[in-house]
Formats: C-alpha cells, sequence, structure tokens
C-alpha cells in the first residue's frame, strides 16, 4: 500500500546549504582547533575538565548569541581548568511527540512549522556563534540524515536516551569524527549503552541519505549519564559512587576504546530540578578524589543552563527563558562554572 504522505516542498540538500553559508578559510582553522582539542581530552592528553553547557534547546538566536558571549569571557577566565562547548540544540526530542520540537522544525516558535527555513536558521545560528564568539557547539543527534548540515561546524553531539537503541543511530555515529556522548535509556540499562558505544566504535557498512556509505569505527564514542525512570515514573539518579565504579567495571570487561563518561546534571540526575544541578557535579568530583581511576574516567558534565532561571510556554515574552525543560540562569551559572574551575585538578 501507499504511503499516506503529503509531500510539501523539496528541501535544499547539505552541499548546496554549506555553498550558500560556507565556514570560511578564516573561520575553519578554529574548527579544527577546537575539535583537536576534545581528541586530546577523550583520549587523555589534555587533562582539562569538559563543561558541555547552554540551554535545554536554543528557540531563539539572539538571546542563544549573547548567553554565548558571556559564556565566552568566562571561559576566558577558566581555560587552564575547563573547556567550554555550548549546547545549542536545534532538535527537542518529545515522548509524545507534541510540543515544540526545536529550531530545526519552528524557526518561529509561535508560527507552523516549516524545516526549510529550520535548515537555514540553524546552520547561520551556528555560523554565527563561530563568527561571533569563537565557539564551535553541541547538538543533539536527534535525525542522523541532518548532521550533514552541521558536520563541517559542530564539535560534539549526543545520542539521546530515547535513540541509543536505534541501528541508525549508532552506524551513523561510528562515520563521525566528532566525540559522540552515548545516553544510557530512559530505563537506565548500562548495558544498552556499552552496547551502542561498541558498535560506534566499529566500522560498518550501511545505507545512509540514498548512498552506501563504509565507517572506520569513532573512536570518541563514549557513555552519557543521565539517570533513569521507575515503572511509576519517578527520577533515579546514576551519578553516585557505586554507578560509577559499575560502569568503569562495565567498560573494563567491554574493551572499549578511550573510555569516558560525561555526567549529565540535569534530567533523571537531578529530578529535573535545574538547581540541583550543582549538587550532582560535587557529588561527582567528591567520588573523582576518592578513586583515582574514576578521576580518569570521568571527563566532564553536561548541564542546561540559560540567561533567565526556570522555564515559560512558548511566546511566554521572558527573554532568555527556556521554552522547554527549566534551566539555570545566568547568575548561578557563572558561580557554578567558578566553582567548579577552583574544585578540578588542572
Amino acid at each position: 500500500m501507499k504511503m499516506d504522505l503529503e509531500f510539501e516542498r523539496k528541501l535544499t540538500i547539505p552541499m548546496e546549504t554549506k555553498q550558500l553559508y560556507p565556514v570560511t578559510a578564516e573561520l575553519a582553522p578554529i574548527v579544527e582547533e577546537r575539535a583537536k582539542t576534545l581528541r586530546d581530552i577523550f583520549e587523555g592528553r589534555d587533562g582539562r575538565c569538559l563543561l558541555i553547557i547552554g540551554p535545554c534547546s536554543a528557540d531563539n538566536a539572539d538571546s542563544v548569541v549573547e548567553y554565548l558571549r558571556r559564556l565566552r569571557a568566562v571561559q576566558e577566565r577558566v581555560k587552564d581548568r575547563l573547556f567550554i562547548v555550548p549546547r545549542v540544540y536545534s532538535n527537542k526530542p518529545r515522548t509524545t511527540g507534541e510540543g515544540y520540537m526545536g529550531l530545526v522544525h519552528q524557526p518561529d516558535a509561535s508560527a507552523r512549522p516549516d524545516p526549510f527555513k529550520g535548515i537555514i536558521a540553524v546552520r547561520s545560528l551556528h555560523l554565527r556563534a563561530l563568527r561571533e564568539t569563537g565557539f564551535t557547539c553541541a547538538d543533539e543527534l536527534l535525525y542522523p540524515e541532518n548532521h550533514r548540515y552541521l558536520d563541517d561546524l559542530l564539535a560534539y553531539v549526543t545520542v539521546g536516551a530515547r535513540s541509543v537503541e536505534n541501528q541508525q543511530h549508532r552506524l551513523t555515529a561510528s562515520g563521525l569524527g566528532i566525540p559522540v556522548g552515548m545516553k544510557n535509556p530512559t530505563h537506565g540499562d548500562v548495558g544498552v549503552m556499552l552496547h551502542a558505544i561498541h558498535a560506534a566504535q566499529t566500522g560498518h557498512s550501511f545505507i545512509y541519505r540514498g548512498w552506501a556509505v563504509h565507517s572506520k569505527g569513532n573512536p570518541l564514542a563514549h557513555a552519557v549519564l543521565r539517570g533513569r525512570k521507575t515503572e511509576d515514573g519517578r527520577s533515579q539518579p546514576n551519578y553516585g559512587y557505586e554507578d560509577l565504579r559499575h560502569l568503569a567495571d562495565r567498560y573494563l570487561t567491554a574493551g572499549a576504546q578511550n573510555p569516558a563518561v560525561i555526567i549529565d546534571a540535569n534530567h533523571a540526575n537531578s529530578g529535573k530540578d535545574p538547581f540541583r544541578q550543582p549538587e550532582v557535579i560535587r557529588d561527582v568530583l567528591k567520588s573523582c578524589r576518592r578513586d583515582r581511576e574514576l578521576a580518569g574516567l570521568v571527563k566532564g558534565f553536561l548541564v542546561e543552563s540559560y540567561l533567565e532561571d526556570g522555564c515559560q510556554s512558548p511566546g511566554g515574552g521572558v527573554w532568555g527563558q527556556s521554552i522547554t525543560d527549566p534551566c539555570l540562569g545566568w547568575e548561578k551559572t557563572e558561580r557554578l562554572i567558578f566553582e567548579l574551575a577552583e574544585t578540578v585538578c588542572p
């Protein structure tokens, strides 16, 4: 039976979009330099703590860039101890498929979806971030086929808790040249996450964007612990000492390259309370001081933060406040970054 879809508009292909909105010769070395630093962190040559931080979703270009400008000033003050990669998340996974789905779908959160304009808006925002602040940023690999629109700009991607068991996500991750964080699934099974890491670190032959492609494997694929949900919907954290020890032992058994974990300080680890994120980080650092193996395994943290505390509904009118999950506001964010820089080992 024929698919019951309404084909609305043919989208530009990645090559055309890149030609219209190119990474210039002036900007390309910044991308490569930051990519090298991330490789060095995950391969153990750079001991700085990685901080992936920013809004739950990048809904407004001007407020996101203002956030990045402030973040750049802080990065300069802590650059000897922390390496910051901003979150510029343009996709928003929805458990039920309802609600705001991110900049790539709705470049104007108050208007109807327009993926054609969304693709342009997302690439323009990442270029603006690079040009105006010198940051290459992180996004979620929610739609693997869309990665080619940004593959010359992104520093880091995550595969989310609802996508980590998907074969196409794992295969695509195996062909990326940047670190890919594999989150544990919502039910918390670390084994599923480790299988995803193994698949991403292995070479494959598969179909991608209408091509038969071959990947060599991505040695920078790694774990992201984000907590779990119980069957009755309660949040349970998985960043404690015993959780980290269990992951370290499982990593050893799995024989993965460059064992590493990023701790997601929000989501189920904080019970979606953004103001508990500093507490999560302090507890993890305490475990790292207790156990040198864990200190080598934990490479950094993922934090949800924006200009204003909390969240609002789309169209709420508070500039720089999340329209998806609640975030830590700027003043608390700044304090957290300086505290982290003082606490981690140089």
